[in-house]
């Protein structure tokens, strides 16, 4: 994948929950890396049309790999056109990573 393709700022957030002294948790965001990543969005494409188990994803990100981060589902991914919780991911060549992604509604936090 060329570094043109990758035109979107994307930052790579860990939700986390921390207790207080009187035991009530909150649930604070951490961004742990910003990054230039692919974004494909879901289109009547071929190969969204094989990807049926992923029904409810809305987009794929590709980025190369960022050493010592592991993306895992439940991170959210953030860009100009909103906030994307990662349903999956897979790191391919030991050099990129695939995330599989479903758009996360303003009304849901």
């Amino acid at each position: 994948m060329s570094f043109g393709k990758m035109n979107t700022f994307v930052d790579i957030i860990d939700r986390t929950q921390i207790k207080d002294s009187d035991g009530f948790s909150t649930q604070t965001d951490k961004i742990i890396a910003s990054i230039r990543a692919f974004r494909e969005e879901k289109h009547g494409s071929k190969k969204w049309a094989n990807m049926a188990a992923f029904t409810t994803a809305d987009a794929i990100f590709k980025f190369r790999k960022v050493p010592g981060i592991q993306v895992k589902s439940g991170m959210i991914l953030t860009c100009d056109t909103g906030r994307y919780t990662v349903e999956s991911s897979e790191v391919f060549n030991n050099m990129y990573v695939e995330v599989i992604a479903v758009k996360v509604d303003t009304s849901e936090g």
